[in-house]
């Protein structure tokens, strides 16, 4: 029943022009018109009904993830090497800056946020960037209020970067399997979070906005450990992504079936999802397409109100403050976490979330430079990559 189906509508709008990767299975950018896209996924609705017939499509769109982005045969996990270069302590948390040897030479940079008190669990999140510059990606005001306000909620944050981002400097960004790369990296993140003595495992959660919300629903597709799962202004019916990273291998599309970030998305079912959107991007209808398909999954399991949307129709494409702000009130509803201790008068108050300098989180520098075992260049780094 998953066969190409659809071939009058499935065929690319934005071919790709990549070494090494056969373009005919990919499907990148906006793949389909508006249009085509309702009509395909009427289509995809037929071929399940309940909860049994849904998870035997998800194992499908699960496996076709898996091999397309070629993570079925990941090598054997080493133990995390972890390099701690600096720590700054701020209004009731600690930032570190820190890198994790995901592959052997490959060292993944980012930067923690923990609460001052962990004398009792706390919850885990992960938080992927998108493709923002200026500063780069983890180093953006917008994502650094985010990671500080949920450590002073009571949650234990570990930003971390995308390939050729922040100080994640051994390869440009848009290697042929940036893709592989990416989603690796997050599961070697969630490794690395989930080996912090004081995170409660039954607490984790992912967000990222635009490729970072890419990264938060491929994680939360693979991976059960994720339990919570807010991916903003990214889940469309009609577009892809439209960087390598995203869409550069066939994730989407195998030689036996097709699917969609809406039904990758709606993998993380029946964990708890908020999907965040506005109307100035491809999430424009979300509210009215994407957001209704994926509850009637939930709905499956009992838990359509386990799934929710905000929708900003007067907002651009960006992890602005209403859109954190839905995502402090749904993680501590599902993560357990103490919005009170950041509200004042029932409103989200940042004034305590500091803000540094890239040089300031950064983790290599002159003073602690990358380690000498450090693959540096894209064929080098592409080669790691070849199991």
């Amino acid at each position: 029943m998953h066969k190409i189906l659809f071939a009058a509508i499935l065929t690319p709008l934005q071919p790709l022009a990549q070494t090494n990767i056969d373009t005919s299975n990919l499907c990148r950018g906006a793949y389909y018109t508006e249009e085509q896209a309702i009509k395909v996924h009427q289509e995809f609705a037929k071929t399940y009904h309940d909860a049994a017939t849904w998870n035997k499509r998800a194992a499908i769109i699960r496996a076709g993830i898996l091999e397309g982005a070629e993570l079925t045969n990941m090598p054997a996990k080493s133990k995390l090497n972890i390099l701690i270069t600096g720590k700054r302590t701020v209004n009731g948390y600690t930032i570190e800056n820190i890198a994790i040897e995901t592959l052997p030479g490959y060292y993944l940079t980012g930067n923690l946020y923990t609460p001052i008190n962990t004398s009792k669990p706390t919850a885990g999140i992960l938080s992927p960037h998108g493709h923002f510059h200026d500063p780069d990606g983890r180093f953006q005001p917008d994502e650094q209020k985010l990671c500080a306000t949920l450590a002073q909620m009571g949650a234990t944050v570990f930003a971390y970067d995308m390939v050729g981002y922040g100080d994640s400097k051994q390869s440009n960004h848009e290697i042929p399997k940036a893709l592989k790369l990416q989603t690796y990296n997050s599961i070697r993140a969630l490794d690395f979070l989930l080996s912090l003595p004081w995170v409660d495992t039954s607490r984790v959660g992912v967000t990222g906005a635009s490729g970072g919300g890419t990264q938060t629903i491929l994680l939360t597709a693979i991976d059960k450990r994720v339990k919570v799962s807010a991916p903003v202004v990214m889940v469309s019916a009609y577009f892809f992504g439209g960087c390598i990273c995203e869409s550069g291998m066939p994730i989407h599309k195998r030689p036996d079936n097709q699917t969609s970030n809406v039904e990758i998305a709606a993998l993380a079912a029946p964990r708890p999802m908020l999907l965040v959107s506005d109307g100035d991007d491809w999430t424009k209808n979300v509210p009215i397409i994407e957001y209704p398909y994926i509850q009637n999954i939930y709905r499956y399991f009992g838990k359509e109100t386990d799934v929710e949307n905000v929708h900003l129709p007067n907002e651009k494409h960006d992890y602005g403050p209403s859109k954190r702000n839905a995502v402090y009130a749904f993680f501590a509803k599902h993560l357990n976490l103490d919005i009170a201790a950041v509200s004042k008068n029932g409103i989200v108050d940042e004034s305590k979330s500091a803000v540094f300098t890239p040089q300031q989180l950064a983790v290599f520098n002159d003073a602690y430079p990358r380690p000498s075992n450090a693959v540096m260049g894209d064929e080098a780094v592409g080669k790691l990559l070849e199991w």
